[in-house]
């Protein structure tokens, strides 16, 4: 693509662009992509047997954390599954064992790795298992999003949250500027708390949990929140457009709820007739106004739980979950169906694979420790204070 067409498009480079393959690091990225060792084959018929005898023979010395959207080959080994912070929260509560390996994406381990004890060594069976929104938002265009509202006069009415898809960076930023971190379970209390402190919420890195949260919730406008972009001068916003705004968003979104469309919606209302139509608060605005329903991950989950048998749902989220709940709930002659006709995995997610797990474990179980995840003191204690204010939220 030449530079033209580059800027026709409006699509700069980004310096923490994803290395998803390849045995190399940029020294600019929060990882590299190096594994040392070979993985076992795919096809190898004891790769399950051997992950087991692995997690066997390291006993209470490990524990396994599961993402929701992990794949199943690899949550039967998890000993509990959760959304993001639940696991790092869990994986805190244990502090008995040595080596957390957490299997989810990067910000994911960071996390971790800021709430468990300097004892405990927190571990990402693929160090390129990354996440595409998180990668958005980088500490140095952060640093100049704020310069931006410094110059505009109104830095000190605005006060940072950031979604806990974000990298360690940029909740250490949120903390040093005295904001606070949010789930989507807990976005609205998070924003409620922000406006008590400031006139105005910068919020990272994703634009439509934000959006949803303050227009959905707390009842503001469409016209109460901008977009900043950063890959243009001033986040291609006046000073004027940045004072009148009360929400100013990152353009950031995830790639798998993004995808989710008001198409998607009315065709499935057309082929289903009576369907419940339930999505994440990370999808766009229109079809979070479109849905029936809309929560987290754990929602999700618990919605389905506690829908009458005989009932049709439409899940707008990542599709190993859907599919997973599909079948747990087909013998309560529930039928749940992924809103969109597009298969579409979370791709970095699903870099955690069974030959990435059976590496890891067996190499622990050795001695070796591998993919490492450690952040560094500083970042470790704004982080954490950002995550305390939100532990604290009424």
């Amino acid at each position: 693509m030449t530079t033209a067409q580059t800027q026709e498009l409006d699509v700069q480079p980004t310096p923490l662009a994803l290395l998803l393959l390849g045995r190399e690091a940029d020294p600019r990225s929060e990882r590299g992509v190096e594994c040392p060792g070979d993985l076992p084959s795919p096809s190898d018929p004891d790769l399950v047997a051997r992950a087991r005898a692995a997690k066997e023979k390291l006993g209470d010395k490990v524990f396994v954390l599961g993402h929701h959207y992990q794949r199943d080959e690899v949550i039967q080994f998890a000993d509990v599954t959760g959304d993001s912070f639940k696991l790092a929260r869990d994986a805190a509560a244990r502090p008995e064992a040595e080596y957390i390996v957490f299997c989810g994406v990067h910000f994911m381990a960071e996390s971790a790795d800021i709430l468990t004890s300097n004892d405990q060594k927190v571990v990402l069976p693929d160090l390129a298992a990354g996440c595409s929104m998180a990668d958005m938002a980088t500490a140095e265009q952060v640093a100049e999003c704020w310069d931006a509202l410094t110059e505009a006069g109104i830095a000190e009415q605005v006060v940072p949250v950031s979604y806990m898809n974000s990298s360690a960076d940029i909740k250490a930023f949120t903390g040093k500027h005295g904001g606070t971190i949010c789930t989507s379970s807990n976005a609205e209390r998070a924003l409620n708390w922000a406006f008590e402190q400031g006139e105005k919420v910068l919020f990272l890195p994703d634009q439509h949990l934000g959006r949803n949260t303050a227009v959905r919730d707390l009842g503001m406008s469409l016209e109460d929140c901008v977009v900043y972009n950063p890959h243009r001068p001033n986040g291609g916003l006046t000073a004027k457009e940045l004072r009148d705004a009360k929400m100013i968003l990152w353009r950031g979104h995830c790639s798998v709820h993004g995808r989710f469309s008001l198409d998607s919606v009315n065709d499935v209302r057309e082929r289903i007739p009576g369907v419940n139509v339930l999505v994440h608060p990370e999808c766009k605005h229109e079809v979070v106004a479109a849905a029936d329903y809309v929560g987290s991950t754990e929602y999700i989950i618990k919605a389905l739980e506690a829908a009458p048998a005989g009932s049709k749902w439409a899940i707008g989220t990542e599709l190993n979950l859907v599919r997973r709940l599909a079948n747990r709930f087909a013998a309560e002659d529930k039928e749940i169906v992924f809103l969109d006709k597009t298969v579409c995995f979370c791709s970095t997610m699903n870099r955690i694979d069974l030959p990435h797990l059976v590496w890891t474990l067996e190499s622990l179980a050795e001695g070796t420790l591998v993919n490492r995840i450690e952040v560094d003191r500083e970042t470790e204690a704004f982080a954490k204070l950002a995550l305390e204010r939100m532990l604290a939220l009424p």
